[in-house]
């Protein structure tokens, strides 16, 4: 099928091929700020390399979205979400190619690659599925007055993802996005340039017209020029807390609506009634998935006293077990961190947590691999004990595989501890004793929170977090509101009623 071919041809021309995606497509920018050299994490070698789009090509692009954008608008709901949910048709036709590709950007294996871009079309079809269903309200008022509340879209979206979850972080803010009429310019991280423009491809296959969708490459000012542009009506940035405070203050000096979701410290508390093999499964879920870098890993692991030994060791057993390697063999569960730089950071957390007494109970060692995988950083997970709440390690996001397991006594203690944070994204309690299961999900501070498992991110549930870790929301219902406005009409059926300012 013809939506095969787009996905194979992206796939051979990964090295060569042109970066941006605009009007529908693929282009270099005319006069490129300079040029940005990606490694492959696998391999640590060059993949590709992106020219950096300057102020021209995002202005071209912002104009492609805004002049088609009452065309799009104008569609009805049903006929945008058809659309869309060809578009998951595609990707699901073509979900291996794509997860191979993914994993030539991330370095993740193959496995988790799948799982999320079957998420990628989950996001798709769930809001293809609703288009239809954006609709305002008719609101009846005294003497047979009453008030139309119209919904409509903002204009033209502006969008910045981050490299953990490329495909999945530009979905999750496309798919709504489209869905209620916007238009979208997206600016991918500068180390996972490949899957943004491969959407365009998707979406040009599933009828979406040219210039709803446009991708513009570049690092940090690409951004600025982007979060700056006069026509773009709303921000939504997904990354880390410093560079999300600029994204909101270029939207605050714009007036310009901003979602932001942002890092995080999440805590686990598990309590001494838990299920031991669950909680073990979910601290490796929690901690390891992606190389730990997912912002909303659970990095601090709160266990009762009385089970602290026991769930250490399994623990450990667990964490040794895993299988670190090349990203697309099968059995690999650890791939590549993204890049040496990165690398280099998380272990010197590891250092730092050793210099202040935490000890090291297994990884937190870079494993040399040879042939092709020789130049990649491959971490081993590590696990320490003996962490304090004022620990470096502890208190600031690693966004590597480093689980710091602390000790508790009572959940007033844990649920104190878990907030004493100024993050607020997710967070997780173990026990069979439901009435505190929710006591404690209710007690923590986060915009997540999980009973008896972790992170999960179904489409049709809201995700975001408090304090630092963001604001506004993504995914579920919910986010309709954030790329729609409304306008109420008011229609008076009898006479205008202005009190003694008049009298016949």
């Amino acid at each position: 099928m013809a939506s095969s071919r787009i996905i194979a041809r992206s796939f051979s021309r990964v090295v060569t091929s042109p970066w941006n995606y605009i009007a529908g497509k693929r282009c270099d920018p005319s006069e490129p700020t300079h040029t940005i050299k990606v490694t492959e994490p696998a391999t640590g070698k060059v993949l590709c390399e992106v020219p950096a789009s300057g102020q021209q090509e995002v202005s071209r692009a912002v104009a492609a979205a805004k002049q088609i954008y009452p065309k799009w608008s104008k569609l009805s709901g049903r006929e945008r979400g058809q659309k869309l949910v060809e578009a998951s048709r595609i990707i699901r036709e073509n979900l291996e190619d794509i997860s191979r590709l993914e994993v030539r950007d991330t370095g993740k294996p193959i496995w988790e690659a799948r799982v999320d871009i079957a998420s990628c079309a989950d996001a798709l079809e769930y809001y293809g599925g609703i288009a239809a269903a954006i609709v305002g309200q008719h609101v009846p008022l005294s003497g047979g007055s009453f008030a139309m509340v119209q919904r409509e879209p903002l204009g033209v979206i502006g969008g910045i993802g981050a490299w953990n979850f490329p495909m999945q972080t530009c979905i999750w803010k496309v798919a709504p996005a489209l869905a209620c009429g916007n238009t979208f310019v997206y600016k991918p991280s500068q180390f996972t340039p490949i899957t943004a423009v491969t959407l365009g491809e998707i979406l040009q296959e599933a009828g979406v017209p040219d210039g709803v969708y446009n991708v513009v490459q570049g690092e940090g000012d690409t951004g600025v020029w982007l979060c700056g542009h006069p026509d773009v009506a709303k921000l939504s940035f997904t990354g880390s807390v410093p560079t999300g405070v600029k994204v909101m203050t270029a939207g605050a000096k714009g007036i310009k609506a901003v979602t932001l979701e942002l890092g995080g410290k999440s805590p686990i508390i598990i309590f001494e009634d838990a299920d031991m093999k669950n909680a073990i499964k979910a601290t490796l879920m929690a901690n390891f998935l992606s190389q730990g870098q997912v912002c909303s890993n659970g990095t601090r692991v709160f266990v009762q006293r009385s089970i602290f030994k026991e769930f250490v060791k399994n623990l450990v057993e667990a964490t040794k077990k895993l299988k670190i390697g090349d990203p697309f063999a099968e059995e690999t569960t650890v791939g590549a961190t993204i890049h040496g730089d990165h690398a280099k950071k998380v272990l010197d957390y590891i250092s730092s947590a050793k210099d202040e007494g935490a000890t090291v109970l297994c990884g937190g060692e870079r494993i040399m691999q040879s042939g092709e995988l020789a130049g990649g950083w491959y971490l081993s997970p590590a696990v320490l004990v003996d962490c304090r709440d004022d620990m470096k390690v502890v208190k600031e996001e690693v966004f590597g595989s480093v689980a710091s397991v602390l000790e508790f006594d009572t959940e007033e203690e844990a649920v104190s501890r878990a907030n004493d944070t100024d993050f607020g994204l997710a967070g997780a309690v173990f026990t069979k004793d439901i009435q505190r299961g929710h006591r404690v999900a209710s007690a923590i501070e986060a915009g997540s929170v999980w009973i008896n498992t972790f992170n999960l991110y179904p489409t049709e549930v809201p995700f975001g977090g408090f304090k630092h870790s963001g604001v506004g929301r993504e995914n579920g219902l919910t986010v309709i509101d954030y790329f729609t406005q409304t306008r109420t009409i008011y229609v008076e059926m009898g006479d205008v009623d202005c009190g003694p300012l008049y009298k016949d």
